[in-house]
């Protein structure tokens, strides 16, 4: 049962991980698109969300794991 809690904490984890770089990519795109003087589209924006909702992942990861360790001491 540890093992299968495990697994799904590090699913989690990348999950957090891919979500957020995503949203740093999209966002860096949206910089460069308005730097070259276009309007960046809806779903560029859209995408950029991806970023702090890894972040907020990525705590509850955190959280969860640090909540692990105390209950097996």
């Amino acid at each position: 049962m540890a093992s299968q809690s495990s697994s799904r904490d590090t699913a989690l984890l990348r999950v957090a991980l891919v979500l957020f770089f995503v949203g740093v990519i999209a966002v860096i795109a949206a910089y460069v698109v308005f730097a070259l003087g276009h309007e960046p589209p809806l779903s560029l924006y859209l995408t950029a969300i991806a970023c702090p909702v890894g972040l907020v992942l990525a705590i509850v990861f955190a959280l969860r794991s640090g909540r692990r360790v105390r209950e097996g001491e």
